[in-house]
């Protein structure tokens, strides 16, 4: 029992630092990956007493049967298999085991629940709530206009910096998961509100490279964002479920209804497997398409 207790702690070990530093997760996913694993390694060690490289694909089977029986959600299940998985795969690159033994054990099926999605008047009506002749009304203005216009993330929208501003040629310079880069086009009207507010920055002579900054000159945090983002559709009259990803569904909906392809939207979302783009073709295609030419960029 020791000895195989041991080479878990070792081989956990190294699997972090390669989800850490290789593969460039996020701390938090991380720190997920690594519960998820120390739940199973418990699993594996209390039912079977065997090391990582002897694990064969009925205990995997098995422990799937263990978390159904405990009543975890389909979407915690498939999460753990996912972690599973991934685990295996690292063995098979280190020259650990010869295959998998995760690789034909089945996900739970569950329906995709859709994204909320907006309409374009409805974006317009929350954008211009945020919008105010002040340093904060021209960067909340400018802030939604850009979640919206360019699909970003949260964290991509807070990490812009002033450097990452190609407007000359339409662009911006977008950080994702992973710190990879991508050029995304950016809307007129979003380069004009930005254009708007830096001249008000400019102004408090602040030398701070990131774009958005808050009252004090430091970064946005999320929670700012989802204040910000939640206070402007309150002022608009709409009594919606609303997230600054509701900005990005939206987005990717429009472009879709609006006739890009499912592999541009990829691009432009920065999604790393299109199976994750591909949750938008199942959405309600019956809306017209009502995108006036200052919000999408195509």
């Amino acid at each position: 029992m020791a000895e195989n207790t041991k080479k878990w702690e070792e081989t956990r070990r190294r699997y972090r630092t390669y989800i850490k530093l290789e593969k460039r997760l996020s701390a938090n996913t991380v720190e997920s990956y690594m519960r998820d694993l120390r739940q199973f390694e418990h699993f594996i060690l209390r039912m079977y007493d065997v090391a990582p490289a002897k694990v064969e694909e009925p205990m995997i089977r098995r422990y799937m049967a263990w978390l159904y029986d405990r009543g975890r959600e389909k979407t915690s299940q498939a999460r753990a298999l996912s972690g599973v998985r991934s685990f295996f795969n690292f063995l098979m690159l280190n020259d650990r085991i010869e295959s998998s033994p995760a690789e034909f054990v089945p996900a739970p099926k569950f329906g995709r629940q859709l994204p909320d999605v907006l309409t374009t008047d409805e974006i317009d009506r929350i954008v211009a709530a945020a919008d105010a002749p002040t340093t904060k009304g021209l960067r909340d203005s400018a802030m939604l206009e850009t979640l919206y216009s360019c699909g970003l993330r949260v964290s991509e929208l807070t990490s812009l910096r002033m450097q990452d501003l190609f407007f000359g040629e339409g662009y911006i310079r977008v950080t994702g998961k992973g710190d990879k880069q991508r050029l995304v086009p950016i809307s007129a009207a979003a380069r004009d509100r930005i254009q708007l507010y830096l001249e008000k920055r400019r102004a408090a002579r602040t030398g701070e490279e990131t774009l958005f900054l808050n009252n004090r000159g430091g970064r946005l945090t999320r929670v700012m964002i989802f204040t910000i983002l939640k206070e402007a559709a309150r002022r608009a009259g709409i009594d919606k479920r609303i997230s600054p990803h509701t900005f990005r569904h939206s987005f990717a909906t429009h472009l879709l209804e609006g006739g890009a392809s499912i592999r541009q939207v990829q691009e432009m979302l920065g999604h790393e497997s299109i199976l994750t783009t591909e949750i938008y073709t199942h959405l309600d295609n019956s809306r017209l398409r009502q995108t006036v030419e200052e919000h999408l960029p195509i």
